[in-house]
């Protein structure tokens, strides 16, 4: 990411860069909570509960737990289904606080009485206070992801005490000690369970799903699209059961320089999601033109890893939770168009809580006619609907028997 600081001195917060946040009002206010983490190796705080495991060396692997310099309900500054309407500084404010003394551990044999420890905390429901203690004072460094939320400073542990009574539910407790429930199995019992998805991502990360014996750590960003795939592969079999909606529905939701758009169509099961990145964005950052990309599934799903990466499992989950809502399935097209202002990768969570607040909002559009819909695409988006419908596998399929122009609006 490059800015030009230079404007800071004019905007001093704003928004004169166009940014949807302030790097330089972020940054502030996550070192004046660090001031006195930066002067000590000991960090006591209330961890929200959070856990890193990285991929790093795999499978050597770093893993440890993180908590900010402050006592009290921290549970927001690692909870995403919360994230949704906050300012972007703000969660990066959040993220950059937490602190996380880790150790080297063999994913392969995740045993040690560290990690017991550790997963007793990733267990809780509730922050629990904690006592860190690190070999060293941890560097003022942040990592940002595509997958895994912002993380904040790291050094290596020395020892870890607990100074408050973890709160563990009874859906965790049971996959915890129930060592011949297989780890599918047990994501998709906390699912049905209610436990959110980010908190089944942490347990899953940790190796306390699983056969007795084949418990192996996952590093957070494999957890975090693993999660979101096997609960999307369970609700699919689960819609394909239903019948097809009536009609076509759009779907529309507008956050952070992000604009989000979701078309069902009266048909079997499918799925498509779809990208356009502006030049400025966050992954097109010297780019000229706008780039689109995308993936997809036909009725009988995929073998391969979506070319798009994570954002396909996320957005799919919010949409196959929705069509189950409604005990319908549907083919749906997601396109979502990524504008300079956003140019901060801060993890999946964000199209997957998007997603689910689109759908939320309810249709904003219902209509028999693809047309109507290219009509509204070229009032809503900016990349407009040819573009868009001419970028689609599933909207040439569904157009197989009639040339696509015919659907598409002739200036």
């Amino acid at each position: 990411m490059q800015f030009n600081y230079s404007l800071c001195v004019l905007c001093r917060g704003r928004g004169l860069c166009g940014l949807v946040y302030c790097p330089v009002i972020a940054r502030s206010r996550a070192l004046l909570k660090l001031r006195q983490v930066y002067s000590s190796n000991i960090v006591e705080g209330s961890t929200p509960p959070s856990v890193f495991v990285g991929r790093v060396g795999y499978p050597y692997v770093r893993v440890g737990p993180s908590t900010p310099p402050l006592r009290g309900d921290t549970s927001i500054f690692d909870f995403p289904e919360a994230w949704s309407r906050l300012r972007v500084e703000d969660i990066l404010e959040y993220r950059w606080s937490l602190i996380t003394g880790y150790s080297v551990f063999d994913a392969r044999k995740p045993e040690s009485k560290v990690l017991e420890e550790v997963r007793l905390l990733v267990l809780s429901s509730k922050p629990v206070d904690v006592e860190v203690v690190l070999e060293k004072r941890p560097r003022p460094v942040i990592v940002l992801s595509e997958y895994e939320p912002p993380q904040g400073p790291r050094a290596p542990l020395s020892s870890l005490r607990i100074l408050s009574n973890p709160q563990v539910p009874r859906p965790l407790e049971k996959v915890y000690s129930d060592t011949d429930l297989p780890a599918l199995e047990a994501v998709l019992y906390l699912y049905e369970s209610n436990i959110p998805v980010s908190h089944i991502q942490k347990v899953f990360s940790i190796g306390v799903l699983g056969l007795r014996g084949q418990r192996k750590l996952v590093p957070t960003r494999w957890s975090i699209t693993a999660v979101d795939s096997i609960v999307c592969r369970a609700l699919v079999r689960e819609i394909k059961e239903y019948e097809p909606i009536s009609e076509i529905l759009v779907y529309e939701y507008r956050l952070h320089d992000n604009l989000f758009t979701a078309i069902l169509y009266p048909a079997k099961w499918s799925y498509e999601w779809m990208e356009a990145w502006w030049p400025g964005s966050t992954w097109n950052p010297g780019g000229l033109e706008v780039v689109v990309e995308g993936s997809y599934e036909d009725y009988f799903g995929r073998t391969t890893y979506p070319e798009i990466g994570g954002c396909y499992y996320a957005s799919m989950l919010a949409t196959l939770e929705y069509l189950r809502s409604l005990r319908r399935q549907a083919t749906a097209i997601l396109l979502r168009e990524i504008y300079p202002g956003f140019n901060i990768p801060i993890g999946v969570w964000f199209v997957r809580e998007s997603c689910r607040a689109m759908f939320k909002n309810g249709p904003v559009l219902r209509t028999s006619s693809l047309r109507d819909v290219c009509e509204y695409l070229d009032k809503t988006t900016r990349l407009g609907c040819n573009k868009w419908f001419n970028s689609s596998r599933l909207v040439k399929r569904i157009t197989s028997n009639r040339r696509i122009e015919e659907f598409l609006r002739r200036d």
